[in-house]
């Protein structure tokens, strides 16, 4: 379980989400509440000395001031990108531990460009700078999994998140070497073009990462090397960007709540606002942020794949 804090500036976030998982979320923006509609209009909101009751979440669960560092490992990837076999006993030896412990750990030099992080975040900035109206050409519907989302201000009425999303597929299949870009394009219009673009790369290069860290479980559970890079090679995956606005009572709310990751790998990109906490041997510890890292964990669904192959396996 993970929940990102709110605090007084505002915080984002890049999630990518790996394959053979569905987020389920079914987020609108508008709630009916004794008659009256809440929106979630950050820009309006950010300004506010008092928040609206359903963001205001119980005392039980908001988030410890002073949570302990939880120890995860910094694993550098260099020498295990560039085929060092010794590099990469070690690397997958630290996520082996990390795995038993509590399934986070930090990878560094892990071959994503620096300048592409860098535009990603500046884009991802620029979309949320946008008037409402215009963020919502891209209105998550029911039923859907991709889109904005403004809080879920459709899905609950209470206990809501203080963020605002966007949510995009990403395929591995060959044709659909333009996938994102389409899909902005359809959305937002042609001057979302140079973004599309920018998220394509990221998705490629995140998808890329992914396997490489597939490798990396594989053989910290002692099979091949390609035996989970090449199960999750042709994926499907959900990119999110989280952007969390100031809030003048932080105190009182959280971005977002206590949650269990239902996906295979879940790839985070913190900037340096910091509020990730995880839930470990009863207690919620701080990961402070490293903005030359990326934060893995495991999530549900790989560990059931993980059950079935071994299943698989003992069954032989």
């Amino acid at each position: 379980m993970a929940k990102d804090c709110i605090k007084t500036t505002p915080s984002r976030t890049t999630r990518h989400h790996h394959p053979k998982d569905q987020d389920q979320d079914q987020d609108q923006d508008q709630c009916e509440d004794g008659g009256k509609t809440l929106v979630f209009d950050a820009k309006l909101l950010r300004y506010q000395s008092s928040i609206p009751q359903q963001f205001i979440w119980p005392d039980h669960e908001k988030p410890s001031a002073d949570a302990p560092e939880l120890h995860v490992p910094l694993i550098d990837l260099g020498d295990f990108l560039s085929g060092n076999p010794v590099a990469a006993m070690e690397a997958s030896r630290l996520v082996g531990e990390a795995c038993q412990k509590h399934g986070f750990f930090l990878v560094v030099n892990h071959g994503v460009d620096k300048t592409l992080i860098a535009h990603a975040l500046k884009y991802m900035d620029s979309f949320f700078e946008l008037p409402l109206s215009d963020k919502q050409k891209a209105q998550r519907n029911i039923g859907e999994s991709c889109g904005y989302a403004s809080s879920f201000t459709g899905r609950f009425s209470s206990k809501l998140p203080w963020k605002e999303t966007l949510s995009f597929s990403y395929t591995a299949e060959d044709n659909s070497s333009k996938h994102i870009e389409q899909y902005f394009h359809s959305r937002m219009g042609g001057d979302f073009a140079k973004f599309g673009r920018v998220y394509q790369d990221y998705c490629e290069a995140m998808s890329t990462l992914s396997l490489g860290i597939m490798e990396l479980l594989g053989m910290s559970l002692g099979v091949s090397r390609a035996h989970f890079k090449d199960y999750f090679k042709e994926n499907d995956s959900i990119m999110r960007l989280n952007y969390y606005p100031p809030c003048q009572k932080p105190e009182l709310t959280l971005g977002t709540g206590p949650h269990c990751d239902p996906t295979s790998l879940t790839i985070l990109h913190q900037d340096q606002v910091g509020g990730l906490q995880v839930y470990v041997d009863n207690e919620w510890c701080t990961i402070s942020p490293n903005f030359d890292a990326f934060v893995v964990n495991i999530g549900d669904t790989f560990m059931i794949e993980l059950s079935r192959s071994f299943v698989g396996w003992a069954a032989v």
